[in-house]
């Protein structure tokens, strides 16, 4: 798909599946897609490229059926994918299409007359209803102002490596953004970090906050700097693997002495308290700069679409820009997971850059 398309991963890769298997489970898909209904292994082996008879695609349903792609509605039923399945085929398989010259000069007309009064709130609109006309789903908008002010931030996992922020301004607007995390980021770590923020951030846009905690990450390095240069210059310790974004590890060494000069143990507590403060720094540094990019044309399928807290629905979605290439809101479709995801895709991107390029 592309540089498009930025998905969640699917714990299935195609190297599980022969081509039999890609056959036959691509064209469960494109039927569900397209009629809704389950589909059975006689009418499959008619409409599969290679001769196979019910019997052996059955074999092969059996398989997608054990790797969790697909599933039996009913006993004795034809069958239909699953949303693993459904995100499997989106990653590995979807072929993304291009939108026709007409689609690309209706939103662009659409968008244009919206925006000839210069009203924000009136593109936006339009924006919303050209994407539910085209694509016969719910168009969705959020939107903030680049300067706005934090009252409320809360993060909430949305799967190991992608949160929701939740930004909320002190004009009362509301603003959602998906950003990466770290690998390996503790839950605790994004609880510790919305109260931390929310005890320092109000008020504050998000590059006030960013730069006010590189600020006191800075002092809290110099301070460790400084007590480590102290006790390392005394023979009680040692240093090594500072660099710019580790404080580094101080290896203890001298522990009949340390013990004995109460100093360098008020000392050492103190390092080792900062150097948790800085690790804390560093992440919100991290969250704080994600929450201020983000990227990608995102996909969320079912249960996957905490978003809105719905099931049995998708959700496309993409970001829009200022002229400094700052997020300045989201736009997409929501609808049902048989979703035209092929021709979605593109017309969500496609209609994210004109409204950027007409608020620039």
């Amino acid at each position: 798909m592309g540089d498009l398309v930025t998905s969640l991963s699917s714990s299935i890769s195609l190297k599980d599946l022969d081509a039999r298997s890609r056959d036959i489970f691509k064209q469960i898909v494109e039927s569900y897609l397209e009629t809704g209904e389950p589909v059975g292994s006689r009418n499959l082996s008619r409409l599969l490229p290679m001769a196979l008879s019910p019997a052996s695609v059955r074999n092969v349903m059996a398989d997608l059926e054990h790797l969790g792609l697909i599933f039996a509605p009913h006993v004795s039923a034809g069958r239909l994918p699953t949303e693993q399945g459904l995100r499997f085929f989106v990653d590995a398989l979807l072929e993304v299409g291009d939108l026709s010259s007409d689609e690309r000069k209706r939103i662009e007309a659409d968008m244009q007359t919206a925006g000839a009064d210069r009203s924000v709130e009136s593109l936006l609109t339009e924006a919303s209803q050209t994407l539910s006309g085209l694509s016969r789903g719910a168009g969705v908008v959020l939107t903030h102002k680049s300067d706005m002010r934090v009252k409320h931030i809360e993060f909430v996992r949305l799967e190991p490596t992608r949160s929701l922020v939740i930004l909320v301004g002190e004009d009362g607007s509301v603003e959602n953004r998906i950003i990466d995390l770290p690998p390996g980021l503790p839950a605790s770590a994004l609880t510790e970090a919305t109260n931390y923020l929310n005890a320092q951030i109000r008020g504050k846009t998000l590059a006030d906050a960013r730069t006010e905690i590189e600020r006191r990450r800075a002092e809290a390095q110099a301070e460790v700097d400084a007590l480590t240069r102290r006790i390392v210059d005394e023979g009680l310790a040692s240093w090594s693997g500072a660099s710019k974004d580790s404080p580094g590890q101080l290896i203890v060494r001298g522990r009949a002495n340390l013990l004995e000069d109460v100093r360098a143990q008020e000392d050492l507590e103190r390092i080792r308290r900062l150097f948790d403060e800085l690790e804390t720094k560093q992440e919100l540094i991290h969250l704080l700069g994600s929450a201020e990019r983000g990227d990608g044309v995102r996909i969320f399928i079912g249960s996957e679409n905490n978003l809105f807290s719905l099931s049995g629905s998708s959700l496309v979605v993409a970001p829009y820009r200022d002229t400094e290439q700052r997020i300045i809101g989201v736009l997409g479709v929501i609808g049902p997971t048989r979703l035209n995801y092929g021709r979605i895709i593109p017309m969500v991107d496609y209609t994210a850059k004109v409204v950027g390029k007409l608020l620039r």
